[in-house]
């Protein structure tokens, strides 16, 4: 990456299935990520949606 770029925005994948607390998990990145200006994006389908 070069010294000049800036990371923007961030992916949250997970690997499917039920999971408890994945949903505070989620919102405990992406409340600080929004914070920062940058912006999160959700892939859909887990592995497979980012393929």
């Amino acid at each position: 990456m070069p010294a000049n770029s800036r990371v923007t925005r961030i992916g949250v994948l997970t690997g499917g299935g039920d999971c408890p607390g994945l949903n505070a998990v989620i919102r405990g990145v992406t409340k600080p990520v929004q914070d920062y200006g940058m912006s999160v994006l959700g892939i859909q389908n887990g592995f497979e949606g980012l393929v």
